[in-house]
Order: structure tokens, then sequence, then C-alpha cells
């Protein structure tokens, strides 16, 4: 069996060795053969292939004529590969959708639409995730119309959206996506060195405003004066939320680590930390739910992406709402409750039990070998 992917992750054109890439270092073992087409990448690899049956399609033109590439390309692809099925990494402002119907209206192949998460949902990080939630809803029954399926990674959350938004609840097909290495996420025998943590882009939907607050919430309100936060990560945010520490007087509380330079490292910061902080306005995971899980360090998080479907609140974990007042106070609970901390770490182990890396690929793999007929 042949697939064509239409995706919006450029990493692989630019040699990058990412989620994508360790996805499809287990994935591609399922196919004879990947196409991928993706948007314009300023220095792209000119050799963009790998594992020797995955290959890469970046445009040449800009990303508003992304449809019309995956149109051409597709078609050029189809010619040569006659691909089975299509996958589409769909969303706002959809030109990924818009260049698989162009390009189903010609050739008929099935495709599913993969929808990890709604911008903007369950809450809004600002204006422009607004009106993306809002385009999103008008659009995607019409982006659905002629899918074989439409692809979601968590139980509840996207599923709701698209039903509310009238796609059709037999074409929802809940394929999960995310897994773990549990040979390099594990306990280690290390120090804590660190109260909270945070790893992810420096992005403004993923509440780190919020987080900043609490911590100095913490140090008055709870007098805990030498709570450290290590936040792992860059991104646009960065410098505002450095001032926003200064301002804070919280310039020795909060560390700004850059990015880890890999898995291991990333293993190694959370085990030396005491609590994982997941403060989001929304996500479609987040996988670092599940890595910190996997190091035994109990999570506090907002209900977004799958974490509805995996911290059943007071059992595997703290659900908080976006609020610093909110986020401090079950921190500050946690890290004075021992017997919670210990139930919470004991319960992520066995939960990540159910996403071991090769097991959770082939589910995917073969969720998708199944729609084709």
């Amino acid at each position: 069996m042949k697939l064509l992917m239409i995706s919006g992750d450029k990493s692989l054109a630019e040699v990058k060795r990412g989620a994508f890439y360790n996805t499809l270092e287990e994935f591609h073992k399922y196919w004879d053969r990947i196409d991928i087409i993706i948007p314009k990448v300023s220095s792209p690899h000119l050799s963009a292939n790998y594992f020797g049956n995955v290959f890469i399609h970046p445009s040449p033109w800009p990303k508003i004529w992304q449809p019309f590439w995956i149109l051409k390309r597709g078609q050029e692809i189809y010619r040569d590969q006659k691909f089975d099925l299509m996958t589409v990494h769909e969303y706002p402002p959809f030109y990924n959708g818009i260049g698989a119907r162009l390009l189903w209206q010609k050739i008929k192949v099935p495709y599913v639409l993969e929808i990890h998460h709604i911008p903007g949902y369950p809450k809004a990080a600002d204006f422009k995730e607004k009106l993306y939630r809002w385009l999103t809803r008008l659009f995607i029954k019409y982006d659905s119309l002629k899918v074989k399926a439409v692809r979601v990674v968590n139980k509840k959350q996207v599923r709701e959206f698209l039903l509310e938004s009238g796609v059709s609840e037999g074409k929802i097909a809940y394929i999960p996506s995310f897994y773990i290495d549990l040979d390099t996420f594990k306990p280690l025998n290390l120090g804590k060195k660190y109260d909270l943590i945070f790893v992810g882009r420096l992005v403004k939907n993923k509440g780190l405003n919020l987080l900043i607050d609490s911590l100095k919430i913490l140090n008055i309100k709870y007098n805990m004066r030498d709570t450290k936060l290590l936040i792992v990560g860059d991104g646009p945010e960065k410098k505002k939320l450095e001032v926003r520490s200064e301002r804070l007087e919280l310039k020795d509380n909060v560390m700004f680590y850059g990015w880890a330079k890999d898995p291991e490292e990333i293993a190694k910061l959370m085990n030396q930390s005491k609590i994982l902080i997941v403060p989001s306005y929304n996500e479609g995971g987040p996988r670092t739910l599940l890595e910190a899980m996997a190091c035994g360090i109990p999570v506090i998080a907002t209900p977004v992406g799958i974490i509805p479907d995996i911290i059943e609140d007071k059992k595997s974990g703290r659900i908080i709402n976006w609020d610093g007042n909110d986020i401090a106070e079950k921190a500050f609970e946690l890290l004075n409750n021992l017997e919670d901390y210990k139930k919470y770490s004991v319960a992520g182990l066995e939960i990540v039990k159910n996403f071991e890396k090769k097991a959770a690929i082939k589910n995917y793999a073969e969720g998708l070998l199944s729609l084709i007929k």
C-alpha cells in the first residue's frame, strides 16, 4: 500500500529529527511508499528522503498558493505511484484541506482529515485563536463532506467540537497517535533541583503568563519564596516572559533553559523536577504529559487535548483552571501532600504503559489501512 501525506510539518525538509521523524521511523514499515507534500521551506534539503521509502515534496511557491501545489504535485505523484490513501493534516486557514479536496476531485483517491486540535478551543489565548476557532466551526462541515474519515487523536474534546459544528458522527474516527519511548522516559535516581517544570514552545497558547503569575502567588500567599520553576523550550514569547519574571521579582525563581538537545536530556530534567505544569489554553496533546508520567512525575494541567482522557482528577493528577490562583493552590497542595504525590506518581507509571511507541504507531498505521477498501 502507498500513502500520500499532506502536512504542514516542514521539519523533515529542514533535516530536523523531531516528533514527525520519530513517528515515521516506525510508521514507514507499514507502507510500500510514503510521499509527503509540505509548504515552502527556506532552505530545503535537496535529497529529502528517509528510510528508503519516504519522500518529501516541499512547495516552491508561497504558502497562499499551497492548495494549487498540492493539486499539481499530487497529480504528478499519483500518475507515477498510484497511492491508495491520502492523509491531510488540517488546521486554519485550511490550505491543506482545500488542496486535498481539489486533488480528490481529479483522482478520487480516498482521504482522511487529521485534526490534532482546534485553535482557540476550549479557550483562546488571543484574538487570532478566537478567529480561527470561529472559522473552523464555519468551515469544517463542508471540509469533511467528501472525506473517508475525520481522524481525531483525543476521545472527547475535538470530537465534541466537530459534532457541534455539524460533522457527521459516522465519519469521526478516534485513532490516537501519541506514544512514549519507555526506554528513554523512565524514573531515574536523580535529586530534585526544581519544584515545577514546563516543557514546550514559548507561545501564547501555552499559558506561561499564568504559570509565572502563579509562582508569585506561591511566593506571597503561601510563603514559598524559594520555589524554583524550570522552563524548557524557546519561542517568540520568551522575551516577554523574561520581562514579566523580572517585573514580578522572580528572576531567582524562574530559569529559562532553552531547548533540550535530545529526549534523554528532557528525561533527565523531568526527573530532576517535582511536578510538570501544563497551563495551556488549547492543545493537541501534549506529549510532555506522557513523558512526565513515564518519569514518575505528577502532572497539574488544564483540561485540554488528551488531558481529560488521561487525568482523572484526584486519581492520576490534578486539573487546573486558567487562573494563576488555582495553579498556585493546586501546586502548593501537591508539593505538601506526600501521600497524593506518591499516588499520582504510581498511577502515571501505569497509565503510560498503554502508550508504548511501537504498539501506538502500529495502531495508527492499522487504523489508516483499515480505511482502504
